[in-house]
């Protein structure tokens, strides 16, 4: 048996050892103006760009001043030059507060936030009419007001001042009527 098993490999490598050389690869084909099918390469491939996503942003408000600060004006320009905006859907900015003060008075101030960046992009061109404002004051944090042993947390509190920013994209099957209302302001927050 071991006889027959040397035998077969010196049989396998003496073929190995053959002068024929590998044919060269085939060399690649040089690219096309337009994509190609890998199945077929006739066929051409329509590509597809991405669908536009709807745009969600926040416009902080880290100093609890009343006006929009360097950093409010930088994310309002991110804002303005998005795809999303010139795409002219419905805009919502929902305004909100950290945790001092009375809940009248936080409403009051998350209104009047929204309504300065509402105002701040009405300049800049953007028609009033797209824009709705809802005021959340404290309601919906998403840092906390406080570290675990009570004392105030001031990152969390400067996080949770600012001015939510969602701008939908509208679609085919939604087409504005024209002469529509403009979107409501939110009547539970009216002043």
């Amino acid at each position: 048996m071991r006889r027959w098993v040397a035998a077969t490999a010196a049989l396998a490598l003496a073929g190995c050892n053959g002068s024929e050389q590998p044919a060269p690869p085939e060399p690649s084909p040089t690219p096309t103006a337009s994509p190609a099918s890998i199945i077929r390469p006739d066929v051409e491939v329509e590509r597809i760009e991405p669908a536009l996503e709807p745009l969600e942003a926040s416009v902080t408000f880290a100093d609890a001043g009343g006006a929009l600060s360097d950093e409010a004006i930088s994310d309002l320009e991110t804002i303005v030059e998005s795809p999303q905006l010139d795409a002219g859907g419905a805009i919502v900015l929902r305004g909100h507060t950290d945790s001092l003060g009375e809940d009248e008075a936080n409403l009051r101030i998350s209104r009047r936030r929204a309504e300065m960046v509402r105002d701040w992009l009405v300049e800049r061109g953007v028609d009033a009419e797209r824009i709705r404002i809802i005021a959340l004051g404290e309601q919906r944090p998403i840092a906390p007001n406080a570290n675990l042993d009570g004392s105030p947390d001031e990152a969390g509190r400067a996080a949770n001042r600012r001015v939510d920013v969602n701008i939908a994209v509208p679609t085919d099957e939604e087409p504005l009527a024209e002469g529509q209302a403009p979107l409501p302001d939110d009547a539970a927050t009216a002043e």
